[in-house]
């Protein structure tokens, strides 16, 4: 089960059911199943709030993944998405809002399907991978 919800913002993503759909085509290509997926769009502030609470992070970020699976191969989770940190970033980096959006939709989801970027050669592996998602959509 896949759902987009918004917090503290009026926010609906674009094509929905198109990116849902994409979503669960790259989980399975990479062997995960979707038990439960939840993406909530926020602002700044509460996910800052969050970054604080959870993760004792005083500092703003895009998003920020909450791994609840139990199982291997077996996908549960919250994702929350900064919709105002995604529409500063694609404006200082001059991407497009929508790209830049589903750009880090799936980062979150790489994420639970164990890529990291927690150094640089990482980082550019994670992106590569990025990218040859964002090409499927």
């Amino acid at each position: 089960m896949l759902k987009f919800f918004s917090e503290e913002i009026d926010f609906k993503l674009k094509f929905p059911q198109k990116t849902s759909k994409w979503i669960k085509t790259i989980s399975k290509s990479e062997g995960y199943d979707i038990i439960s997926l939840n993406y909530i769009f926020c602002t700044d502030e509460y996910l800052l709030e969050i970054n604080k609470q959870y993760l004792d992070h005083d500092y703003y970020t895009d998003i920020i993944t909450f791994d609840n699976s139990e199982e291997d191969g077996k996908i549960e989770s919250d994702i929350y998405i900064s919709v105002d940190r995604v529409k500063e970033n694609a404006e200082t980096f001059g991407f497009d809002f929508d790209i830049e959006m589903r750009r880090v939709l799936i980062h979150g989801l790489l994420h639970l399907m164990d890529y990291t970027d927690t150094t640089e050669e990482l980082k550019v592996q994670m992106r590569a991978k990025e990218d040859e998602c964002l090409s499927l959509f």
